[in-house]
């Protein structure tokens, strides 16, 4: 018996952490990728770190409106699974690749050709525009292996097997740390191709782990096994595939325009401010980790056994990942709040003024991630239930009607100036903590009609 059949039975804490564990390292080391760039290119100048913040916001708005389909794939994976039903396991896996591919191809494209006038409107000044547009030019051609790793992934955690996944991104992240330079400085006939350098890397990394990926589902021998005659459009089953999984894109595009919109804020200010941003930024990325892997756990495990028919399981699993996403990410905050100086300093060691900046923001934010790491993993109970809808509407709230008018206003009409914004994180933390718990105890995703029947 394969051990992601043991999610709808057993040690609730076990199951839980056995499939956290390996989706918190695989983010860490994925995450890695944008910490290892930040790393080298803060050893070209503080222009090339906020080059490369500005682009990250666009970067991820245009992967979340395909990546939102991907966690409609582990949903409804995940439940068919959890009915026992491996057909429907296979059919539907080979269904959300190929609409992830399409879907990946037009993205790539969009972002090349645009790429010039989104980095325009997200402020970026004349001494980082070009390298801000050329390292997403050359980003947007990585879309199409991004996007196949990412379903992979997906489709693997929708039936609870984590750990090759986590293995081919430890794989991919090593090559990256010898490429990075590589390609960045230049070492004997291959030149040095700066910002781009970064890009290329990647490239080249999310190639293999694309390949590796496809290669595995192809060959079935994992849980999942897709045919090309299962590809095939099947309108019927798509439609159900964007009935889950728009809201998603949309709850990811609303946090991706947040954070562009933050960014556009960040540049009425200096290039410092910016680059400590970006820094800030990059570690918000790490420490949210924990919390996704969390959340996206709690989706297979809430999906796997709602599609048994095991609610009072799925919502125990969502009281205890609560209660260790607010442990754990509130000590991981204290952390970061005492270690904030020298963190900010490893990624800009000789810019006393960035570090001073990208501290105080670090110090601002790490107090509120355990309400944040709350927040993540009660969508996580929506997102396994289907409800999507719900996790995407408390996004807009927490970003739109709460982080960037407060942001603005604290930033443009106090005394706080650009700590305006800093302080615009944890409020907006706090309040959709409250906002998804009261939301989670009334209980109404446990009465949504199963995915299954849709």
């Amino acid at each position: 018996m394969e051990k992601e059949n043991n999610l709808v039975k057993g040690n609730i804490l076990n199951s839980l952490l056995g499939l956290a564990f390996p989706i918190i390292m695989a983010n860490i080391l994925q995450t890695m990728y944008q910490l290892i760039d930040t790393f080298w290119l803060g050893r070209l100048g503080a222009n090339a770190v906020a080059s490369v913040s500005l682009s990250f916001p666009i970067l991820f708005l245009v992967l979340s409106l395909g990546g939102g389909l991907t966690l409609g794939g582990t949903v409804i994976v995940s439940q068919h699974k959890g009915a026992g039903d491996q057909k429907m396991v296979n059919y539907s896996a080979s269904q959300t690749v190929i609409v992830i591919f399409f879907i990946s191809i037009f993205l790539a494209f969009l972002g090349y050709y645009l790429a010039d006038p989104l980095m325009r409107l997200v402020g970026a000044g004349p001494e980082i525009l070009n390298d801000s547009v050329t390292y997403f030019k050359v980003s947007s051609w990585g879309f199409i292996f991004l996007f196949m790793f990412f379903v992979y992934q997906s489709l693997m955690r929708g039936i609870g097997n984590v750990l090759i996944p986590m293995y081919i991104v430890l794989a991919t992240v090593i090559l990256n740390l010898i490429l990075d330079p590589l390609f960045i400085f230049g070492y004997g006939s291959i030149p040095g191709y700066g910002v781009a350098g970064a890009a290329i890397a990647s490239i080249i990394t999310q190639g293999i782990s694309a390949m590796a990926g496809m290669w595995i589902l192809f060959r079935g021998k994992r849980g999942i096994k897709i045919k090309f005659s299962h590809m095939k459009f099947d309108f019927k089953w798509v439609k159900n595939l964007f009935v889950i999984g728009i809201p998603s894109s949309l709850d990811q595009s609303s946090r991706a325009t947040a954070m562009t919109a933050m960014v556009m804020l960040v540049t009425s200010f200096s290039s410092d401010v910016v680059a400590a941003y970006g820094i800030g930024a990059r570690i918000l990325s790490l420490v949210i980790v924990p919390a996704l892997g969390l959340s996206i756990a709690t989706t297979s495990l809430v999906g796997q056994n709602i599609g048994a028919g095991r609610i009072d399981r799925a919502e125990k699993v969502g009281d205890l990942s609560a209660l260790i996403a607010a442990i754990g990410l509130t000590f991981l905050g204290m952390l970061l709040f005492f270690f904030a100086e020298p963190l900010t300093r490893f990624f800009v060691p000789d810019d006393e003024n960035v570090i001073q900046i990208g501290a105080k923001f670090i110090k601002i934010m790490s107090p509120s991630f355990g309400l944040l790491g709350v927040q993540q993993v009660l969508n996580g109970v929506f997102n396994g239930a289907g409800f999507t809808k719900v996790s995407m509407l408390i996004s807009i709230i927490a970003l739109w009607v709460v982080r960037f008018p407060v942001g603005f206003m604290l930033s443009n009409k106090t005394p706080l100036d650009y700590e305006g914004i800093w302080w615009a994180f944890p409020i907006s933390n706090a309040l959709t903590a409250i906002i998804a718990f009261v939301y989670y105890k009334r209980g109404a995703w446990k009465y949504k009609d199963s995915i299954l029947q849709i």
